[in-house]
């Protein structure tokens, strides 16, 4: 299926910098030791700080001069989101790379604290918040890179405008299609902002096809030792993301996942997705409403 893609081609990259959401397990995790290995300067963002310092300290033994910092953020928190951006921007002044992968799947109903549904404010509107609040510090660094995951599942729901927070009823399968579909449309609408304000930095998709992670916290008890038959491991999962992330060749506005069948395992490559996905009149309501959610604006 083509050609096999590798970490290998990657040199140092050493002075760069790199947020990762959602980076003390799962592809999170293998994406931000990816990172660390060529040298960048990884900051893991995630809800749970004793998770992350674990996730800092594995990632040390595997490749012991690396540099990582632990900072708290709850996606599904406009205020911690806020708290997030400013932490950053303190420390650092400059960012390369915002990879946007922390993520909930098909969990129970619950409201968060700024009254959005949980799977809509955790995968998506988080980091479309956080994206607006870290876009000064990207602008400042020429071909700086946004990379927001998505997943098949975007196949399973469109945006129900009439209804974002599942108010008038839910499903957790409906729910969460609707989250990755935004942030599949996100991805996409951001390049053709950035493009259009003259900024030079990259918006990507990427997706790590069906992968072993622990989103599957959700799933029924039986259903879940049968994801090892068939799912590709995480480290797999996360060359996609790592790709969209370091591959020079990518110009923005490409959508990258497992180049093997039904793009469900496989090494990475550029993809497609369906006409909704692209449809620029969904995109301007998406983000139109997602700034009036958020209170953060941006691009318009």
């Amino acid at each position: 299926m083509g050609e096999k893609w590798s970490m290998d081609r990657v040199g140092s990259l050493s002075g760069k910098v790199a947020v990762i959401t959602g980076a003390s397990s799962g592809i999170g995790y293998e994406t931000a030791l990816g990172l660390a290995k060529k040298d960048i300067t990884v900051i893991l963002g995630c809800r749970d700080l004793t998770k992350a310092q674990k996730a800092k300290s594995a990632i040390i033994y595997h490749y012991p001069t690396a540099q990582i910092d632990c900072l708290p953020i709850d996606t599904s928190s406009l205020r911690s989101v806020s708290a997030f951006a400013t932490l950053v921007e303190t420390r650092y002044g400059k960012l390369d790379l915002l990879i946007n992968n922390a993520g909930i799947m098909m969990s129970p109903y619950h409201v968060t604290e700024d009254g959005f549904e949980n799977q809509f404010a955790t995968n998506y509107l988080g980091h479309f918040a956080l994206t607006g609040l870290l876009l000064p510090l990207l602008k400042s660094v020429p071909g700086s890179r946004v990379v927001t995951l998505t997943s098949l599942s975007y196949k399973w729901a469109e945006i129900d405008f009439d209804d974002l927070q599942a108010k008038k009823g839910y499903s957790r399968r409906t729910a969460y299609g609707q989250s990755k579909r935004a942030c599949l449309i996100f991805a996409y609408e951001l390049q053709r902002r950035l493009a259009g304000a003259g900024y030079n930095v990259r918006s990507v998709a990427a997706h790590p096809g069906l992968a072993k992670t622990n989103l599957d916290k959700y799933f029924p008890a039986l259903i879940r030792p049968l994801g090892s038959l068939f799912l590709q491991p995480a480290r797999q999962g996360a060359l996609p993301v790592l790709y969209a992330a370091l591959e020079t060749a990518i110009n923005g506005g490409e959508f990258v996942g497992p180049n093997g069948f039904q793009q469900i395992r496989g090494y990475p490559g550029m993809v497609d997705s369906d006409d909704y996905s692209t449809d620029i009149k969904v995109a301007g309501r998406l983000w139109k409403a997602s700034e009036s959610l958020t209170n953060v604006s941006y691009l318009s």
